[in-house]
Formats: structure tokens, C-alpha cells, sequence
């Protein structure tokens, strides 16, 4: 049998690298797509813009819950131990000089 001739055989081997590039390229996404550390870091204040519009409504959701079922009050507020919200306890008037000498 003759052997193919020259330019074929060069379309054949330009095939087969298209082919072996667009699996190398395939299973590249693939791994980076199962590897978080891989995939590209989103942009962080957009992260933290995101973040914050996702606490502040849960906060508005904690006060309006509490508002409702509660008759204390309540303001929104950072805590170091998570809390959405903080209970806000009034302060009494200090008494009077007449309330102190009937004491």
C-alpha cells in the first residue's frame, strides 16, 4: 500500500494537535472549575460590598422580628460575638435633690 502523501499527512498531524490542545484546554477548565484555590479570586470589594448588603438585611429582618414580638428595644449594631442586633436598656432619670431627702 502507498503511503499517504506529504500534505496529507501534515493535515492529519495539524488535526490531531487541534485535538490534543482542545482536550489539554478542557481538562484545564475542568480541574479549575473542581479546584477552588484555582478559579480566579473574585474581586474583594465586591465580595465585601455583597456582604455587607446581605447582613444589613438580615439585621433589618432580626429588628423587625424583635420589634414585633418584643416590647424592649432594640438597635442594630456590630457585636463581637455575632449578635445582629442589641438590646438597648433606658437609662432612669437620676432623682431629684427633693426625691434624694425623702430617701
Amino acid at each position: 500500500m502507498a503511503s499517504p502523501a506529504p500534505g496529507v499527512q501534515n493535515k492529519n498531524r495539524v488535526a490531531i494537535l487541534a485535538d490534543l490542545d482542545k482536550e489539554k484546554r478542557r481538562l484545564i477548565h475542568n480541574s479549575s472549575m473542581n479546584n477552588p484555590a484555582a478559579r480566579p479570586a473574585l474581586n474583594k470589594a465586591f465580595r465585601d460590598h455583597t456582604e455587607q448588603q446581605h447582613i444589613a438585611a438580615q439585621q433589618e429582618a432580626a429588628l423587625q422580628h424583635a420589634h414585633t414580638h418584643s416590647s424592649g428595644f432594640f438597635i442594630t449594631q456590630d457585636s463581637s460575638f455575632g449578635n445582629l442586633i442589641l438590646p438597648v436598656l433606658p437609662q432612669p432619670d437620676p432623682p431629684s435633690a427633693a426625691e434624694l431627702q425623702n430617701l
